[in-house]
């Protein structure tokens, strides 16, 4: 009796407030600018700007009735954090999933708060403290930069949490976050900072850390733009990343159109040098330069220290985004308005030396989420989840593996050991998943039950089920399997069926 008790506490929330009530709630340095009882179906967004002219809004048809909730949070007097909080009128399961952001952010995560608020969680995103997608608004603005790089996601938080209790008249007995790319690096923020702030942190390829990924990015224009021989047009990203797969597809002893390993293929660019005319189909000799620094790490020209990751081989279909005929404007931004605040910067003159010290001292860890010391989050029962595709196209997969390297060897010592460090955060790497999604992988999987069965059920992950659609329909299923193990195929059966394969230590 008392157990049903206690579960209906879950299904049929104590109520403390009317939706509509929730604009007179006094939370500190918060105005509650909406409180509004939406029906199903009902809920209509702006939508996007795009030069000036206004677009139409978008209807969310297939949302269940739930209580909009809008705030400003103001923590100084530079700040303007916009953040919404989403309420099932029905059916709450009593857990709050925080979404993050992409990119410089500047905008409500509506996407991500529709698919969790459908799952029945309390909901939470944040523009960071800021409108639009370009890093301007960091120029003569550090109290700003700190709301992106880390105070806004927690101020959220604390209020997205009182705002659920006033509502449903008892708190959230379990918070998480799930979030990828800008969202990863928030994620890794908050278990750092905020260990108190959630239960489980899902971290989907965290660009991370900023400053150098920024390095890294402008790497591979310097490599390919400053000679406009190197140049290599997207018209011959396909003949590359043919040549890739003949030379290391099958390394894992299974052709499939996927490198399970990119980290044991050592593609040479020689085996498609032009030896006539300059077509689509071959490289030039300073073109197989060019791709020679894609894949490698971006190095200190003193020192040889490393600064980041390269690009791992089997992303070359998605070169074009830091390897088009500009610099990456998200990245060019960080040097314009954070490092040397100054709009009309050459990305040209940038020193791969004495310019990594000066970015990585400016930011002092603001936006950098380095910290490797998690013991206070795992020390609660925290759960840190983390996931990056092999084929990448944004941020280099290894900087995700030097992170969770990192943290196993400096939490091991307090937590009993690498075997203890595991029962607290694992990776998943995904052979052929682009940035946070896509690509020729099984790249949709539901990390959410994984990392839900880890912290309130006890269950570790060993392998999470992904699949790869084509025409809307599914057409391949693998395990992605707990960092440092592999998906081995057994040998017999569809190789399209993830019951197939099994998770076993690289060889």
């Amino acid at each position: 009796m008392k157990l049903i008790l206690v579960c209906a506490l879950f299904i049929a929330p104590l109520w403390g407030a009317t939706c509509e009530s929730l604009t007179s709630l006094a939370l500190p340095n918060t105005t509650i600018t909406l409180a509004q009882s939406v029906a199903p179906g009902e809920l209509a967004l702006p939508g996007r700007t795009f030069g000036g002219t206004p677009a139409p809004a978008v209807a969310l048809k297939d949302l269940p009735a739930f209580c909009r909730v809008a705030a400003t949070l103001k923590p100084t007097s530079d700040s303007d954090i916009k953040i919404e909080v989403w309420l099932p009128a029905t059916g709450w399961n009593g857990k709050l999933q925080a979404v993050g952001n992409g990119g410089w952010a500047g905008s409500i995560s509506y996407g991500a708060m529709e698919e969790a608020l459908h799952d029945g969680y309390a909901t939470s995103s944040t523009d960071t403290g800021h409108a639009g997608g370009s890093g301007s608004f960091a120029l003569g603005h550090p109290e700003k930069i700190i709301d992106f790089g880390y105070r806004s996601e927690h101020e959220m938080t604390v209020k997205a949490k009182a705002i659920i209790e006033a509502f449903y008249g008892n708190p959230a007995r379990m918070s998480y976050w799930n979030g990828c790319s800008t969202g990863g690096r928030q994620g890794l923020k908050e278990a750092q900072r905020f260990p108190d702030d959630y239960d489980g942190i899902i971290a989907g390829a965290p660009a991370n850390p900023r400053t150098r990924l920024a390095f890294g990015t402008m790497w591979i224009a310097h490599a390919n733009l400053k000679d406009p021989a190197s140049y290599i047009p997207p018209a011959k990203y396909p003949a590359i990343h043919h040549a890739v797969l003949n030379a290391c597809d099958a390394l894992d002893g299974l052709k499939d159109g996927l490198i399970t390993d990119p980290t044991r293929c050592h593609f040479d660019p020689q085996l498609i040098a032009c030896t006539g005319a300059d077509t689509s189909e071959c490289l030039t000799p300073p073109q197989m330069e060019t791709v020679k620094r894609i894949l490698s790490p971006s190095r200190n020209p003193r020192t040889g220290e490393e600064i980041f990751p390269g690009l791992e081989p089997g992303s070359e279909l998605g070169w074009a985004t830091l390897a088009g005929p500009q610099p990456f404007p998200a990245i060019t931004d960080h040097f314009k308005y954070v490092v040397f605040k100054d709009p009309k910067w050459d990305w040209k003159t940038l020193n791969f030396d004495s310019d990594v010290a000066l970015a990585d001292k400016i930011d002092n860890e603001t936006i950098n989420a380095t910290d490797a010391n998690l013991e206070p989050f795992f020390s609660r029962k925290g759960k840190l989840l983390l996931y990056h595709g092999w084929a990448d196209q944004n941020v280099a997969p290894q900087s995700t593996i030097n992170y969770y390297k990192r943290v196993v060897d400096t939490v091991s010592t307090t937590l009993g050991g690498e075997g203890k460090t595991a029962d607290s955060t694992r990776l998943f790497m995904a052979p052929g998943m682009a940035h946070c999604g896509g690509g020729d992988g099984p790249n949709t999987f539901d990390m959410m039950t994984a990392i839900i069965d880890w912290r309130e059920k006890g269950h570790a992950p060993e392998r999470v089920i992904a699949s790869h659609s084509s025409a809307g329909k599914v057409d391949r299923m693998r395990p992605l399997c707990a960092y440092p193990q592999v998906a081995k195929y057994k040998g017999s059966g569809s190789i399209d069926d993830a019951e197939n394969f099994v998770c076993e230590a690289p060889k």
